[in-house]
């Protein structure tokens, strides 16, 4: 019994689970059956009706039968096709046959596929047919009326073409039998063939415009306005040889005749309608032609500047080789006082013989002007670079001077100095001898003995003969460093000692009772006596803070505030 219910279980599943299937296969042939419907009533020979409003011959009249065939062949054979392969379907669906009917789902599929696409074929040439006799119709009347323009143009202004008149009417007579053509495809219903024709209409149309604007502007610089830049720079060339300058360097005869020969092959090449060679070196030689002219501006202005300063130069040149000897024999003198590094010794020296060169120089350099066998660009340039080595000279020489006349300052500056440093010397000697402390450390003993021997140094230095500035400067430098370092050392040393004192004296009140108090100011005592200064005031500011916290602080502004009362009595 068990085994007969499961058995009727799985069955029931089995048919339920068929079910399911068959209803899905259906969904798909209602689908397909709904496709099929809408390729069968879609109104494709209402579509090809509008062909009719064309010339039916020709290549129309083929497309509109093929189009027809193709179709009757859609509706006569594969939808019937179709209506029997959906029936076939729904037998194998009703059947359970499952695998069977996808088969033929699948088949219908490419069949509705291909179908659909004869459909949009049609509808596309159908609408490339209508529209490029749409499209031919508007587009041609615009090209005839280019072309008409065209001829107009060529027939007022004739001249202005010139050379290239001939090759202009032929290309625009070429138009003629071109539209003669299109109208016979026209009238024979070929639209998709003249559809072609009037788009290689289109592009000549441009072509022409494009070259009735260029070719006169074109012919007016090869035969009036290049030709008189020629004229000019022919004249202006005269003139200025005329003018004794000398203008071999620029080649420009040879240009100008080569551009001559070059104006007949552009107007060869404009006569064959060659615009696209001839504009851009048009533009070209307009750009040569302008440099050509500052080329000879450059020239006119060269020479002004070279009969302008040539004189100039020559009396700053003599100005300056006088100075130079002058401080070369002021060299020599002061050098039996003072000592010069060889280096800026030899610096008169150094430049009269750089002076001497650039004399040969602008010797060479008038005599090119009065040869007149040189441009006066190149005359510029070395002219100035004469005048800037002059300038260079001139400077290097009157900062030489200058060093100089400052030795004697720099000398009285110096025993200034030394005088200076002897008083801050002796008045720390006269402080730490005022200041009422028991004794001088042997390091401030040092420090002093130092200074007074750097003192020395100096004093010897400045009896040398002859004078080394850079060495008393060296000492002097010196014997400032060391003797402001012993200045400080020995005002720290007197603010010490005083602050000491007030430090033990404010102590000595917390010595009875207090015994560390006591021993740390003892201490502090004997160091003081020792002159071991620095050991005694930590010791005192550490019996005091360790007696009253802060007490230090106030001690300080106490001593500050008698040391400046001294300072200001």
């Amino acid at each position: 019994m068990q085994y007969i219910i499961i058995v009727v279980i799985v069955l029931l599943a089995l048919f339920i689970v068929g079910l399911m299937i068959r209803r899905k296969h259906n969904v798909v042939i209602q689908r397909l059956e709904q496709e099929k419907m809408q390729i069968q009533h879609y109104p494709i020979f209402e579509e090809l009706t509008k062909v009719k409003s064309l010339n039916m011959n020709g290549q129309t009249e083929e497309k509109f039968e093929h189009w027809r065939n193709i179709w009757t062949e859609v509706i006569d054979v594969h939808v019937i096709k179709i209506d029997s392969m959906l029936f076939d379907a729904e037998e194998y669906i009703d059947r359970f046959k499952f695998k069977k009917a996808s088969n033929v789902e699948q088949a219908i599929e490419e069949y509705i596929a291909k179908c659909e696409k004869s459909k949009n074929l049609i509808i596309s040439e159908l609408e490339e047919l209508i529209g490029s006799e749409e499209k031919n119709r508007i587009e041609i009347e615009q090209i005839k009326e280019h072309y008409r323009s065209a001829r107009k143009t060529l027939l007022a202004h004739q001249y202005s073409f010139g050379p290239a008149l001939a090759a202009l009417e032929k290309r625009v007579e070429q138009f003629t039998p071109k539209f003669e053509e299109y109208d016979a495809l026209t009238v024979d219903g070929n639209y998709l063939q003249a559809r072609e024709i009037v788009l290689g209409l289109n592009t000549e149309a441009q072509t022409i415009y494009h070259l009735l604007s260029e070719v006169p502007t074109l012919l007016t610089e090869i035969q009036t306005k290049i030709p008189a830049a020629i004229h000019e720079l022919r004249n202006g060339q005269r003139e200025m040889e005329a003018q004794s300058y000398y203008l071999n360097h620029l080649e420009l005869t040879k240009y100008l005749d080569d551009l001559e020969e070059e104006l007949e092959t552009l107007k060869s090449k404009l006569a064959d309608l060659d615009v696209a060679t001839v504009a851009p070196r048009l533009n070209e030689i307009n750009d040569e032609i302008e440099n050509y002219y500052d080329l000879l501006e450059k020239e006119v202005i060269a020479r002004n500047y070279v009969d302008k300063n040539c004189d100039d130069t020559f009396q700053t040149l003599n100005e300056v080789v006088k100075a130079t000897k002058e401080i070369s024999n002021e060299a020599v003198y002061v050098q039996n006082s003072y000592h010069l590094p060889e280096n800026e010794a030899d610096i008169p020296k150094i430049g009269l013989k750089q002076l001497e060169i650039i004399q040969k120089r602008f010797e060479l350099l008038v005599s090119r002007v009065k040869d007149e066998k040189s441009a006066y660009s190149s005359l510029q340039e070395e002219l100035v670079e004469i005048s800037e080595e002059i300038e260079r000279i001139k400077d290097e020489q009157e900062q030489f001077s200058s060093r100089l006349k400052n030795l004697r300052i720099d000398e009285n500056k110096a025993r200034a100095k030394l005088d200076s440093l002897k008083r801050i010397l002796q008045e720390t000697d006269r402080q730490l001898s005022k200041a009422n402390i028991p004794g001088i450390p042997e390091e401030m003993d040092a420090r002093i003995e130092e200074a007074e021997e750097q003192i020395y140094i100096v004093m010897q230095s400045l009896q040398d003969v002859p004078l080394n500035m850079n060495r008393v400067q060296g000492n002097i430098e010196n014997a400032e460093k060391c003797i402001q370092e012993v200045s400080k050392h020995a005002q720290e040393m007197i603010e010490n000692v005083m602050l000491i004192e007030r430090i033990i004296q404010y102590g000595n009140r917390y010595r009875a009772t207090n015994q560390k108090v006591n021993d740390l100011l003892l201490e502090s005592e004997y160091a003081f006596h020792q002159y071991r200064y620095i050991k005694a005031l930590e010791d005192a500011a550490a019996a005091v803070e360790l007696a009253e916290p802060g007490a230090i602080k106030r001690i300080e502004e106490l001593v500050q505030d008698e040391l400046y009362e001294k300072s200001q009595y």
